[in-house]
């Protein structure tokens, strides 16, 4: 069916595609990551040198230097990039289609803010658990010095003593980790779009991508929609309604093989039993010619702790496996 529905976006596109899905189901979250470089390699090698790649994409997002190394690695195996987006292209999936030639966004298609967190060393709120450590986004940073402007009225001569106030309570190091975190956040917005804009014929449009989708979206999780990503300059392609139903129907397909709109629900793998196996879908990397699945393999076991019936869930292994 996975295969059947790649073929005929291929024919439609006319271009050669891959497709990568990765799971937001927990407890089998997957995120874009450096493994998935050789694998696409792979798949490219297979596929041979083209006019064009199509890249359908679902993700929540991920590590914000591959979408460099994933974007260069494509171009030199293709002429020209298209990203397939049926659905959520999400962060460091954002990142990946601002550096294809053209976006195919579906109806539900959604790109989103570039907002990099970084780890403060532990929660000030516990300082005594020295091991829970608190995510900082950088937009909540940028928004409380906005806050203390804005708001409270503070002076530009006055907010050494904002920045000194905040400096107390959250580690410095954990500071210039953020900072450095949305300085590189715009370094590679810049990259991947320098690798199919002109630098100087097209610096207006490029500066305004960058500010938006870095700084001035301030949810992390907003969805930006493909009137909005036109808006902002990328160049958005409306799909014809045979497009649209074929990138939908394979989101469908995987969403389906992944289970990504399933609870997990251990009580129900083991039946009646006491224990049983599972096997689930983290993220697939296939094209027409091959086939690669992220799998969790485990096995859920009924057990008595304190006198208490309780479910074990234990993930045995996760790597990628050929499928």
């Amino acid at each position: 069916m996975i295969k059947n529905l790649i073929q005929k976006i291929e024919k439609a596109r006319n271009s050669k595609v891959i497709t990568y899905m990765t799971g937001d189901r927990q407890p089998f979250v997957t995120k874009v990551a450096e493994d998935i470089i050789p694998i696409f390699a792979k798949h490219l090698e297979k596929i041979g040198k083209q006019d064009k790649i199509s890249l359908f994409l679902y993700t929540r997002g991920g590590d914000m230097i591959t979408p460099i190394r994933l974007i260069k690695l494509i171009r030199s195996y293709a002429n020209e990039i298209e990203m397939l987006i049926p659905y959520r292209a999400h962060s460091a999936g954002t990142l990946i289609s601002i550096g294809a030639d053209k976006i195919v966004m579906g109806k539900l298609g959604e790109l989103s803010p570039v907002d990099p967190s970084t780890g403060h060393p532990f929660n000030p709120e516990n300082p005594l658990n020295k091991n829970q450590k608190m995510e900082i986004s950088v937009e909540d940073l940028n928004s409380y010095f906005l806050l203390a402007k804005e708001k409270a009225g503070v002076r530009d001569d006055q907010m050494i003593n904002v920045f000194e106030d905040l400096a107390a309570k959250i580690h410095p190091l954990s500071l210039g980790n953020a900072y450095r975190a949305t300085r590189m956040a715009k370094q590679i917005t810049e990259k991947l779009l320098l690798m199919h804009f002109d630098k100087d014929h097209d610096k207006e449009k490029i500066e305004n991508i960058i500010k938006e989708i870095t700084g001035d979206i301030c949810i992390h999780g907003y969805p930006i929609t493909r009137d909005e990503a036109d808006s902002l300059g990328l160049t958005i392609i409306e799909p014809d309604q045979n497009t649209e139903s074929l990138i939908w129907e394979l989101y469908e397909s995987y969403a389906e093989k992944m289970e990504l709109k399933k609870k997990f629900d251990p009580i129900a793998i083991l039946g009646g039993g006491e224990i049983a196996n599972f096997k689930f879908y983290g993220a697939l990397i296939e094209s027409a010619e091959l086939g690669d699945g992220f799998v969790f393999n485990g096995k859920v076991r009924r057990i008595i702790k304190d006198n208490k019936a309780n479910i074990d869930v234990n993930v045995e292994s996760s790597t990628w496996e050929n499928l």
